[in-house]
């Protein structure tokens, strides 16, 4: 079993192995992952599952300006049609 600091040099040693491949860290697939995710509309529950975050709360610490943000007016709109534009 590797540790993260054995896998990541792994990784880099591959990486440099194949031609044409910038040298990336894996902890940058993982933020790529991560924003893929988000960008899919995922909810930041699912999110942090998928990351291994012990709670949501940290996915929002360092995810939450990646998440939607409609602000009040989205928020009206939203209401507005699931009750059928009735206000």
């Amino acid at each position: 079993m590797f540790v993260p600091t054995q896998f990541s040099m792994l990784w880099l040693r591959q990486i440099r192995k194949l031609d044409g491949i910038p040298s990336v860290k894996f902890h940058c697939v993982r933020h790529t992952h991560a924003s893929a995710l988000i960008a899919a509309s995922l909810d930041v529950v699912n999110v942090s599952k998928r990351l291994g975050h012990a709670s949501p709360t940290i996915t929002l610490n360092v995810y939450a300006y990646l998440f939607s943000n409609k602000g009040d007016d989205g928020a009206a709109q939203t209401i507005e049609a699931a009750i059928g534009g009735k206000l």
